[in-house]
Order: C-alpha cells, then sequence, then structure tokens
C-alpha cells in the first residue's frame, strides 16, 4: 500500500472515543495489521494557546504532521486518530497535508445519548471539570449531528460493550482482512 489511511473517530465527550480506540488497536493488532494511534486532544494540549492560534488547530496540524512523518518514515500507513470533531470536513485538510493528498479518510463518529454521556463523564472526571464537560459534550452532541457528513458511519454506543463497538469501527475500514501486514 503506498498511500496513506486514517480513521477518525469522532464524538461527543463521554461517548467512549479513547476506549474504542484502544479496542480498535487491539483489534487490528489481533488481525496483524500494522498501524499508529493518535489520541488527537494530546496533539494541541498546550496553556496558553500560542499566540495567533486561539483553538489550537495550527500546534495540533505541526504536531500531527510531526508525529506521522515519524511513522510513515517507519513504514506505517494506517492511522487510528480519536478526537471530537475530527470527521468533520473542517478536519479534512489537516489530514491531507499531513498525511498526502491522496489519504483515504474513514469517518466514524461514535454517539451516545445525554444521560449516557453524563454518567460515563460521572466515572471519569474526578476533579473540578465535570459541570464544565457536560455542558461541553451536550453542545458538541449537537455540533456533530448537524454538520458531521451523511458519508460519516455512525455507531451509537449506549449499553453496547466496547468489544462490539469496536468490532463495527473496524469493519468500516475494511482492514482487517486476515492477512498478516508489515510496516516496510
Amino acid at each position: 500500500m503506498d498511500h496513506a489511511e486514517v480513521l477518525l473517530i469522532g464524538g461527543r465527550a463521554g461517548v467512549g472515543k479513547t476506549t474504542v480506540g484502544w479496542e480498535v488497536s487491539a483489534r487490528l493488532r489481533a488481525a496483524r495489521v500494522a498501524h499508529a494511534v493518535i489520541d488527537g486532544d494530546f496533539m494541541g494540549a498546550v496553556h496558553p494557546p500560542p499566540p495567533g492560534d486561539p483553538h489550537r488547530a495550527d500546534i495540533t496540524a505541526r504536531n500531527l504532521a510531526a508525529a506521522w512523518g515519524n511513522y510513515a518514515e517507519l513504514g506505517y500507513r494506517r492511522l487510528v486518530y480519536t478526537n471530537t470533531v475530527a470527521v468533520l470536513d473542517d478536519a479534512a485538510p489537516m489530514f491531507r497535508r499531513a498525511m498526502g493528498d491522496g489519504v483515504r479518510l474513514v469517518r466514524v463518529l461514535l454517539t451516545a445519548t445525554d444521560e449516557t454521556a453524563e454518567q460515563r463523564l460521572t466515572g471519569r472526571e474526578l476533579g473540578s471539570e465535570l459541570a464544565h464537560e457536560v455542558r461541553g459534550s451536550a453542545r458538541k452532541a449537537r455540533l456533530l449531528e448537524e454538520r458531521a457528513p451523511a458519508d460519516v458511519v455512525r455507531v451509537v454506543t449506549d449499553g453496547r460493550a466496547v468489544i462490539d463497538i469496536a468490532t463495527e469501527v473496524v469493519a468500516a475500514t475494511g482492514w482487517a482482512t486476515g492477512r498478516c501486514e508489515t510496516t516496510g
């Protein structure tokens, strides 16, 4: 495979993006599919935001390009990337710049009800951010529902085991063909 492929896993806070991303990686490892994993939330984790970059988009793009450049140099061609809004059309140019114009984007939007997201966030947010995260999660859920393109695969996470969700997400990629893949 000469071109790069990226699985973009998006969704509101509390939907299970990181957990599903790691389970997707486990499923791909079991199928011996070479890949890299990046949690996009960490690509722009600086404070304060860089001058002229209030939403941390530029630093995120620079960090993605640097990390992917390292993976690609080692022969990797597939990336699992988790981030709330990664499935939106606005994100596609960042991946094309970092991974090449021919990159294949597989976009999966994980969904959950307000009740499920709040329950998960309550278990996760042990510090001072719970109320902020719950409000932000509801806001992002509305944004994603309004702006996610029709071709984005939507996967409901309410009441489902992470293994089942990950199996559905991996199926959307077509990557786990049962053959061994190396990085070179």
